[in-house]
């Protein structure tokens, strides 16, 4: 159990979003949980992982010491801006109230200060990250012309993808290649988020159509291949080319891969039942070269027989 409240301590970087002027003029209140909604179409995921159960025992022993940003909903309570996870710890501990900051914002206000305080998180899926950009994409062009948007000094105006870039860890093309990750079907983007599909594949299978994209997910079934970026290349090119069918997306998952074609692996438990424990990997490499030697000599001279 931790012995500090720092792991729940997050609203630091919610001071950004307002003035000096607006911190000394909000107050922070005590709200009931009940009036507290999740933000709609919220892209961040509340798990009720380890880490989570961390934060509801901090929260049980030290309570919330970083209050929520929420704003006013038309019909009733408050919507959550930044602290969806302290709500569902403060839940599981039992509380009945939070702390909270109450601010007065429009949609797409909102839609960016959610998105940059939870970009802030250490650990953030491939789906997570693709929905937040697409969101704060839509919000910062809703926006219009704004004075944020300008480099006082270098005169251009920023594209909103650039500006998403500037506010992130990725440049303006991988902020655009995560977005096209929305453009997958749920169980392929599932399948990115849990690795078995890798990045730079999931974005050219993101082109396919919904139908293809399907038969793609089938084929992958059959075959119990992950596509390699050459094949997910590849089938995108047949879906261009109107010829992107199951029997063709599972001819090319079904191929071996050259990298796989020219690797033979034995799992390490399966070695050491054969050597003794003090040997090192080094050594036991040397020793199964030394008996494959005496193997090939010993084939060489029954051939010569």
């Amino acid at each position: 159990m931790p012995k500090n409240g720092a792991n729940i301590s997050l609203t630091s970087y919610d001071d950004i979003f307002s003035t000096e002027e607006s911190r000394q003029t909000e107050q922070i209140q005590q709200i009931p949980i009940a009036d507290l909604h999740p933000f709609k179409n919220h892209p961040f995921k509340v798990l009720d992982d380890e880490a989570m159960q961390r934060t509801v025992e901090s929260v049980a022993q030290f309570g919330v010491l970083a209050p929520l940003v929420v704003r006013p909903r038309e019909e009733g309570g408050y919507e959550i801006i930044s602290g969806h996870r302290r709500q569902h710890a403060a839940e599981l501990a039992g509380l009945k109230t939070l702390p909270v900051i109450v601010r007065n914002m429009d949609d797409d206000q909102a839609v960016i200060q959610m998105v940059d305080s939870n970009l802030q998180r250490e650990s953030i899926l491939p789906s997570e990250r693709a929905f937040a950009y697409k969101m704060k994409l839509e919000a910062i062009k809703n926006q219009g012309a704004r004075s944020d948007l300008t480099s006082a000094q270098v005169g251009p105006k920023l594209t909103a993808a650039e500006k998403i870039a500037l506010d992130s860890d990725d440049s303006k093309s991988q902020v655009k290649r995560f977005i096209r990750l929305t453009n997958l079907i749920p169980e392929l983007l599932e399948l990115v988020d849990q690795k078995k599909i890798s990045f730079n594949p999931a974005v050219e299978l993101s082109y396919l159509t919904t139908s293809e994209q399907r038969d793609f997910f089938e084929a992958m079934q059959d075959t119990q291949n992950a596509p390699s970026l050459s094949q997910a290349q590849r089938i995108k090119k047949l879906s261009q080319a109107g010829q992107c069918s199951y029997d063709a997306i599972f001819d090319i998952m079904g191929e071996e891969k050259k990298a796989e074609m020219d690797r033979v692996t034995i799992k390490n438990d399966v070695l050491r039942k054969y050597f003794p424990k003090s040997y090192t990997p080094r050594q036991m490499e040397e020793t199964i070269l030394k008996l494959l030697e005496q193997w090939q000599k010993k084939r060489q001279r029954s051939q010569e027989r």
